[in-house]
């Protein structure tokens, strides 16, 4: 993740120092927390939730000395890594869920920090999750929000409820209440009106609308690029409304990534979701202990899993297997497997999910997120008697396919190596009888 590069780099460095240690001494651990602590305050963490953090983490690391199996600085990584799932959140907490549908949820938040764009993807997302959900248009200053939330609407396929016959919000939510009810659906998200900055008059008619509709869920959409302002804009709501939960968006961006690690902690209110990008698919669950992994690049194996099982089509999957049993691996089937590995988004943000990969090998292996799409557009320019035999892939063919898919000859002779390592290596898997089902995510 884009936000925490920076921070995970300058805590893997301060760590590098510790882990070959014997024993921790005290001054050991003074020296590695003073440096931890210049880290985080740069990194625009609260001061007072860095000295309380200090203070935890040194209560459990002095005397801390070698065990059989892990070093005294992997002992240290670990208390850091717990108190950061603290200072997060501590545990994941999903949306509150009605027991009588719809369940209303009321998103609140400043111009600018990407609310509308928000309702939609947890629209999307809770319609993915087989519960059928109801936007509701109530910015009425905005007639530029209204259309947008249309546009997201049609794109994702949900409901929109619009009135511009008046302003009156609380009669447009209640309106979009009533159609949830009679179409059965289980969630109505409510897109409520922002300001450049916090103003009495948006919290009076906040405050309006939770008086009138009682939510289950009261979401701050919070801007994780604006450091400690997301932080205070977080304390203003939840002083005037009550706050049950904070979505903070544009956590790909080079922000230092301080919000995400202060709002828990001086609100007391879960970031329940972040956004991760543009599309309607980049809003992910928050897992305090597992932001804390990814952070100390201890990887996050388990969103790793979990994306996966959510991308990859398994009757698919069983397909390819079924079939490379039976006739063997070609480039048809090679296409096949990078579409789905292209399901699962960015390879770069996938890399970070692995133990071990650190933010400095990744910018040193220059991934190119293309270069999947230039495999595909190599293997979409072959006939279809090339894909199925590649060896008749000549000279004169390699040239007609690399104008083609208009990359130069030396990606198509790349590609057809790689095909041939992996043919190779299901030729080997088939004949020791182990599944080949992992190639494709079963």
């Amino acid at each position: 993740m884009a936000m925490f590069d920076e921070l995970s780099e300058k805590l893997d460095a301060v760590f590098a120092r510790l882990r070959g240690r014997g024993v921790l001494s005290e001054a050991d651990v003074k020296e590695g927390l003073r440096e931890i602590r210049r880290v985080l305050l740069e990194a625009d963490v609260n001061f007072q939730l860095t000295r309380e953090f200090l203070e935890r983490v040194e209560q459990k690391a002095v005397g801390v000395s070698a065990l059989k199996t892990v070093s005294p600085g992997q002992q240290l990584v670990k208390i850091v890594h717990d108190e950061l799932a603290t200072m997060l959140g501590e545990r994941r907490e999903g949306l509150r869920m009605s027991t009588v549908p719809p369940t209303v949820v009321l998103m609140v938040g400043l111009q600018g920090s990407g609310k509308t764009t928000t309702a939609a993807k947890l629209a999307h997302r809770l319609m993915g999750e087989g519960r059928p959900t109801r936007l509701v248009a109530a910015d009425v200053y905005r007639p530029a929000a209204i259309d947008q939330l249309e546009t997201l609407g049609a794109q994702i396929g949900t409901p929109v409820t619009v009135d511009r016959s008046t302003a009156d919000v609380v009669k447009i939510a209640r309106k979009g209440l009533d159609e949830a009810k009679r179409a059965r659906e289980r969630v109505v998200i409510i897109d409520t009106a922002g300001r450049l900055q916090i103003d009495e008059d948006m919290m009076r008619e906040l405050s309006r609308l939770k008086d009138a509709l009682h939510p289950d869920e009261i979401l701050l959409v919070a801007d994780g690029m604006t450091g400690q302002d997301a932080v205070r804009i977080a304390k203003g709501f939840d002083d005037a409304l009550g706050i049950t939960g904070v979505v903070l968006t544009k956590m790909d961006g080079d922000a230092r990534g301080g919000a995400a690690l202060s709002i828990y902690g001086v609100t007391k209110k879960p970031i329940k979701f972040i956004g991760v990008g543009e599309k309607t698919d980049a809003l992910e669950e928050f897992h305090p202990d597992r932001m804390a992994g990814r952070i100390l690049q201890m990887g996050d194996i388990v969103s790793f899993v979990e994306k996966a099982q959510e991308s990859f089509d398994a009757d698919e999957a069983k397909r390819l297997e079924k079939k490379v049993r039976r006739e063997g691996f070609d480039l048809e089937d090679f296409l096949s497997s990078m579409k789905q590995i292209q399901k699962l988004g960015p390879l770069e943000g996938l890399l970070k999910m692995l133990p071990g990969v650190n933010t400095k090998m990744l910018k040193q292996a220059k991934l190119d997120p293309k270069r999947l799409k230039h495999a595909e557009a190599i293997v979409l320019s072959m006939t279809h008697v090339e894909r199925k035999s590649p060896g008749i892939i000549n000279g004169s063919r390699r040239a007609r396919i690399a104008k083609g898919a208009g990359r130069p000859i030396s990606e198509v002779n790349r590609l057809l190596d790689q095909f041939r390592e992996m043919q190779k290596a299901m030729k080997r898997m088939k004949k020791e009888g182990k599944p080949g089902g992992m190639v494709f995510g079963r």
